[in-house]
């Protein structure tokens, strides 16, 4: 029998402890929003765990715990276009780049990671379905459920611990008077307070860093109390990327209706933007959901017609002139990619986002005269 609810009406300790007390096999998914993430169940123990988010991608975890680079992990993705099948972490084993033991070592540190996260939402959609659990080439891990559940508790304390210090991804950080480069540091430190010389937020650290906000919050919290890193500030909040459109319903079905006419008209960005602006005010929308991947098949088709997958581009303007323009954090991390060398489709393969989400930001780059072929 499938249990079905809401983050808000049962808590994550509280699903993985009655699926471990009731001994059940399938897989518990979650969605909110753009992101789905499941949790497979053998007799109650937790063996395996997926996700679409693009920054939980064996990929990124590879490069922040230094097991590749940025043009390791692009050479590997293209080698996967091309062959059209092999998994990343076969890719890099016949490459010669990592062994068999380290691709498991990251790959089981990667599915506990995808699943204390969920401790950190505070709304989601979640289902059970009973079916099998795992394919057959999944790398399992073999967890109790009590373990997961008390790291995973542990975590939301401290996330909201750290907080009271960095209260949001916004937060731009700067470095400390208590710096000096003569301090014993390792090289994830030092790493991270190249990042803090360049007074950037934590999303932006997040992103370049390769890892999850809970990391980056847990060393920077430690980096604020020994004086080697202060809050410079708050990034402003995102302008609604509808706000410009006049006459806009209120409720989220008359939203989706002219969504829906936008993507039969052809205007699959527009379509996109309103299903966002959707998916922020409700999270667990169903529909808005199922749309989303339509209006983003369709948007990415779009934009492939006018803007080949294999184009260069390069950054257009100035130092000077690109300082005075506004980008935000996704949008710089893009930007610091383009290099010249690699095209659209290799810096889409670095990138922590959504295929969609890094097109629109390319294009919308292209279109204020900051990138071009």
């Amino acid at each position: 029998m499938g249990i079905i609810g809401n983050l808000a009406t049962m808590s994550v300790s509280d699903l993985l402890q009655f699926l471990a007390v009731g001994r059940k096999t399938g897989v518990l998914k979650f969605t909110h929003g753009k992101v789905a993430k499941g949790i497979y169940f053998e007799d109650g123990f937790i063996v395996g765990s997926s996700t679409n988010d693009p920054t939980e991608y064996l990929g990124q975890v590879l490069i922040h715990y230094g097991k590749i680079n940025e043009s390791q992990l692009q050479a590997a993705m293209e080698v996967q276009r091309k062959d059209g099948g092999p998994r990343l972490g076969q890719i890099l084993v016949k490459q010669g780049v990592l062994g068999d033991e380290e691709v498991v070592e990251i790959l089981k540190i990667r599915t506990l990671e995808i699943i204390y996260d969920l401790f950190l939402w505070k709304e989601a959609h979640f289902e059970f379905c009973v079916e099998d659990p795992l394919p057959a080439d999944f790398t399992r891990v073999d967890v109790e459920p009590t373990k997961v559940i008390m790291e995973g508790i542990y975590r939301a304390d401290e996330l909201a611990r750290y907080r009271t210090l960095i209260p949001s991804d916004r937060t731009v950080m700067e470095l400390g008077a208590g710096w000096t480069s003569s301090l014993g540091i390792g090289k994830e430190t030092r790493q991270l307070l190249y990042f803090l010389e360049k007074r950037m937020s934590v999303s932006e650290i997040c992103y370049n860093m390769h890892t999850s906000p809970f990391a980056v919050y847990a060393q920077l919290y430690d980096l604020v109390n020994k004086g080697l890193a202060n809050v410079a500030g708050e990034l402003p909040e995102i302008p609604d990327p509808i706000s410009h459109m006049p006459n806009l319903p209120e409720g989220a079905s008359e939203l989706l209706l002219l969504a829906r006419g936008e993507l039969d008209n052809d205007q699959a960005e527009k379509a996109l933007s309103i299903i966002h602006n959707v998916l922020r005010r409700e999270p667990n929308n169903t529909a808005a959901e199922n749309l989303l991947i339509e209006a983003e098949r369709k948007f990415i088709s779009a934009v492939y017609a006018k803007i080949p997958p294999t184009g260069i581009p390069r950054i257009v303007l100035k130092p000077e002139e690109l300082a005075k323009k506004e980008i935000g954090p996704q949008e710089g991390f893009v930007l610091s990619r383009i290099n010249g060398e690699w095209d659209i489709e290799s810096i889409l393969s670095i990138c922590p986002f959504r295929e969609a989400d890094s097109l629109r930001m390319i294009k919308s780059m292209m279109d204020n005269g900051i990138i071009g072929l």
